[in-house]
């Protein structure tokens, strides 16, 4: 049998004009007319003949090829068929390369299109920054497993549960984005985490809010014709989210009506229904006091590029020492419609853009109420406008 391998020998490989030529044990040197050679291993399995290519010539030499031979006829003899066990070692070699950073941040790339304006900035992707990659991301993502989630997530699950939450969802998403792009993932290993990680213990903190009958005297604190104090007056005066009013364009305001888009409002059913604000006689003060800082058709520009970031007038709360924040003041306009007002509930919802009511209920009910939100809204204008101090009188609804 050893008579039989090893026929060929390196220094004569060069010279040899085109043909086939046998090493033995199915391993044959090819030499083509045009001088290129390669290497071709025949092995039988199943009773299939197979070939399979080792390689091109001199890049591997003799000796390499007869190792590749040896390696894949052992595993021929073990009723394996070597091309596929080639692929699949290939495919292996592969989902090793692409380590979880890479797969996070081409996830993230992936999804900018359909996420808002500060999930596009990075606030989608910071739970993995800051949480998870640094002590996963040089990791294969193929190697991930429930264990390894466990231990990363485990210091904040409980502490920091709608972080951590996040930080799941997100490591969910990457791994389904391996997969989409054919990889050998365990799609399961974040539900297998929160099995081992249990259920989460903290109870979520609703967000400071500033009681309604003291938001006159701080709407009346912001004098400054700052972009701040500006952003700040309108946020209360209208009781839509942050991010709404640092993206509002001059270009959505028509007469005493802003329009958010479908796509700016968090939480609403149909993302095809644009919102309908109505501006109070005060909010469009405002909106000419900020138009001479307006930029890019933006009425809430940033210094240098964009819009005000979502913490600027956090900050200036925090400043002032107030443990109230900006988004608690949908709560105060909340309350103020449910404690001196006799506003039905589905407006007073629909004042701060909530959705009411169910599938059916919301298909025969076609108006936002615009007309009674525009009384609300003035009412409220003058109760912030320190206009109306008789906080505890019920207000009609004509």
């Amino acid at each position: 049998m050893t008579r039989a391998l090893n026929k060929l020998t390196a220094a004569t490989l060069k010279a040899k004009p085109a043909g086939k030529y046998s090493d033995g044990g199915g391993l044959w040197f090819v030499k083509r007319g045009d001088g290129g050679a390669q290497w071709v291993l025949r092995v039988t399995v199943h009773g299939r003949r197979r070939e399979m290519g080792l390689g091109r010539f001199p890049s591997v030499t003799l000796k390499a090829a007869r190792l590749q031979a040896e390696k894949w006829r052992a595993l021929g003899a073990a009723g394996l068929d070597p091309i596929k066990e080639r692929e699949r070692e290939r495919r292996e070699a592969e989902r090793r390369l692409y380590r979880l950073d890479d797969i996070a941040k081409d996830a993230f790339e992936s999804r900018k299109a359909e996420l808002k304006g500060d999930g596009k900035a990075g606030r989608w992707f910071s739970p993995l920054e800051l949480h998870v990659l640094p002590k996963l991301g040089k990791v294969p993502v193929g190697d991930l497993d429930q264990r390894d989630i466990r231990d990363t997530l485990a210091p904040i699950w409980h502490t920091k549960a709608d972080t951590a939450r996040k930080a799941m969802n997100r490591l969910s998403i990457c791994l389904k984005h391996a997969a989409a792009l054919g990889l050998e993932v365990d799609l399961q290993a974040t539900e297998k985490a929160k099995a081992l990680l249990g259920k989460q213990r903290h109870k979520a903190q609703h967000v400071p809010a500033l009681p309604w009958q003291e938001v006159p005297d701080f709407y009346q604190s912001l004098a400054e014709p700052t972009l701040t104090h500006l952003a700040l007056r309108l946020l209360i005066l209208t009781g839509v989210r942050s991010r709404p009013l640092r993206f509002m364009r001059l270009d959505q305001i028509d007469g005493d009506i802003w329009t958010i888009p479908a796509e700016g409002m968090k939480g609403r059913v149909n993302a095809t229904t644009d919102f309908r604000v109505p501006l109070s006689q005060e909010a469009l003060q405002v909106i000419e006091l900020a138009k001479p800082f307006a930029r890019d058709g933006y009425l809430f520009p940033s210094v240098r590029k964009g819009v005000i970031s979502d913490a600027t007038m956090a900050r200036l709360m925090e400043r002032r020492g107030m443990e109230a924040r900006p988004h608690g003041f949908r709560t105060s306009l909340r309350t103020w419609l449910a404690e001196a007002t006799n506003a039905p509930h589905e407006v007073a919802e629909t004042c701060l853009g909530h959705v009411t009511g169910g599938a059916v209920e919301r298909a025969y009910r076609r108006t936002d109420y615009i007309g009674q939100r525009r009384m609300l809204m003035e009412r409220w204008a003058a109760h912030v406008g320190m206009e109306e101090r008789c906080i505890a009188k019920i207000i009609p609804m004509n």
